[in-house]
């Protein structure tokens, strides 16, 4: 079984940056790929960012692109998201799952929660001022 634990989450002010860190002692990391998802208070889980197994490819929502980068370091076995500009709207309950799947290209988010087979406790991020 894959274990998921992210960090990183906290209280910043509107504007400013954190990084969320989702990692694993798995040894087969490198063959997943990586969904950043998150469920706001009264709102449905929304998948927001992906990254390919080799980290070669990345996607991201429209509420958060241009904003959010998602980063895989294989050797730390750790996959990152930067957020930037953070908006009260971000404030959510972040999560990451793995997924081992078809091809290494594969990177998906919206609607594919169900294909991910691994998940994280969650990290809380709030965002006010």
């Amino acid at each position: 079984q894959l274990q998921l634990a992210e960090t990183g989450g906290g209280l910043v002010q509107p504007g400013e940056s954190l990084t969320l860190s989702c990692a694993t002692s798995a040894v087969t990391f490198d063959l997943y790929a990586i969904g950043w998802f998150r469920r706001a208070p009264g709102k449905e889980r929304e998948g927001i960012s992906c990254i390919s197994s080799g980290g070669s490819v990345t996607d991201y929502a429209d509420s958060v692109k241009g904003r959010f980068t998602v980063t895989k370091d294989t050797a730390k076995k750790t996959v990152y998201l930067q957020m930037n500009r953070l908006k009260p709207e971000d404030t959510a309950n972040y999560y990451c799952a793995a997924v081992w799947p078809i091809s290494g290209s594969w990177c998906q988010y919206s609607g594919a929660a169900s294909e991910y087979d691994h998940w994280g406790q969650g990290t809380q991020v709030t965002v006010s001022s």
